[in-house]
């Protein structure tokens, strides 16, 4: 079987010829390719080179988040949670707003948007430490939503944001990078819902939850106000050629609560994997945080891949549980944690015996699809992923009970 239908058969609860081990290693790749670190065989390779010569499986359900379509102002959206990437299923177009920017200091970008209901202003940093850590992600500083006086121009920002559906780079992408090394995931957002989106991208932790307290109506009423454009994102991405759907990322228990996500995520996920189910696609949702009350909340969602599971002991719920729990509802993505492929975390001789043991409790093993959570660290013992590697290939062929 090639990676691709290892990938697809586990989502279907389907037969594979072996376990299935695609690791994301963009960021360790990113930052040892800066650094003049890689393993020497590899020290001039590309990261699909590597992944080629290794057949492990190129992981693309995460985007390059620098991988803009202009680079020279693609970031210029990145505070209010919108990358203008090159392979994305869309293109967003901003209408009848000013839009103004400074960088400062290391890697500090000021945006600020002028529009007819008030200005908004944000501040993201991506600086040379996060790039020698191949970190492609910016980190937001100052938020756009600082008080219920910013909902107003907010949502005519979104009103005023056009969704331009364009399958061609995301076709490319999926036809000619990825092919058969994997499965080229499409990206609808990284809010899985226009509540999501608030805690996610637009408010400060502390804000969001003064104003669920304090403003749950005005709050309500610009949820609704942004549904339409949140939706359109979701209807490019679906009629998009893409087998996957990504919808979400970056759930915690201490600030996605569950009464949270029952509330303001659980339906959107549900909805939406509804459609994907009707089309023959499959929805993914990035859920690589402290998972503590929200497995069963999973389930009831209904999508199908949870990308990025990381277990004990990084966090409180083992690879076992969340198994027993989602009991072949959901696939996992994931299921190592990266502490684990760290030498001043674990010794050799402590890392095979976690990993030996691990896979000692996998039953059946269907319904995963082993990789490192949330990602391959750059300091990682590229050792340990060649051992994962063979661990995952002695373990076939899985056959779920059909």
């Amino acid at each position: 079987m090639t990676i691709k239908e290892r990938i697809l058969a586990t989502l279907k609860g389907e037969p594979t010829d072996a376990l299935p081990f695609v690791p994301r290693l963009d960021i360790w790749y990113n930052a040892n390719s800066r650094n003049g670190t890689l393993p020497a065989p590899y020290r001039h390779a590309t990261l699909k080179e590597i992944t080629d010569d290794l057949e492990l499986g190129y992981h693309a359900i995460i985007p390059d988040f620098k991988d803009f379509i202009n680079p020279e102002d693609g970031d210029l959206d990145v505070g209010i949670g919108i990358y203008h990437l090159k392979n994305h299923p869309y293109r967003l177009k901003l209408h009848n707003v000013r839009r103004t920017h400074q960088w400062t200091g290391d890697g500090i970008l000021k945006v600020r948007y002028e529009t007819p209901k008030g200005d908004i202003t944000t501040t993201v940093v991506h600086n040379k430490e996060m790039k020698k850590n191949g970190i492609t992600l910016y980190v937001i500083r100052e938020h756009a939503i600082k008080s219920p006086q910013d909902y107003a121009a907010m949502a005519y920002i979104f009103e005023n944001m056009e969704v331009i559906p364009d399958y061609s780079n995301y076709s490319q992408f999926q036809q000619e990078y990825i092919g058969d090394r994997g499965v080229a995931v499409a990206l609808s957002a990284m809010w899985a819902s226009p509540g999501h989106y608030l805690i996610k991208e637009l408010m400060a932790f502390d804000t969001y939850y003064y104003e669920q307290y304090d403003n749950p109506e005005e709050m309500d009423a610009f949820i609704q106000q942004i549904t339409p454009f949140c939706q359109k994102l979701f209807d490019a991405a679906i009629n998009s050629p893409a087998e996957i759907i990504l919808s979400g990322a970056n759930y915690d228990a201490s600030f996605t609560a569950p009464a949270m996500y029952e509330e303001y995520i659980l339906p959107a996920l549900r909805q939406q994997s509804e459609i994907a189910h009707s089309k023959g696609k499959f929805i993914a949702t990035h859920t690589d945080g402290e998972n503590t009350g929200l497995l069963e909340l999973y389930k009831r969602s209904g999508f199908d891949l949870a990308d990025s599971i990381c277990p004990a002991p990084m966090t409180k719920i083992s690879l076992e549980d969340t198994r027993r729990i989602f009991d072949g509802t959901c696939t996992i993505w994931g299921g190592i944690p990266s502490i684990s492929v760290l030498e001043d975390s674990m010794d050799d001789v402590t890392f095979q015996r976690f990993i030996d043991q691990k896979f000692e409790n996998l039953g059946r093993g269907d319904h995963l699809i082993l990789s490192v959570a949330d990602t391959v660290p750059p300091a990682a013992k590229f050792e340990r992923i060649l051992y994962l590697q063979k661990k995952a290939r002695e373990f076939g062929p899985v056959m779920p009970s059909l």
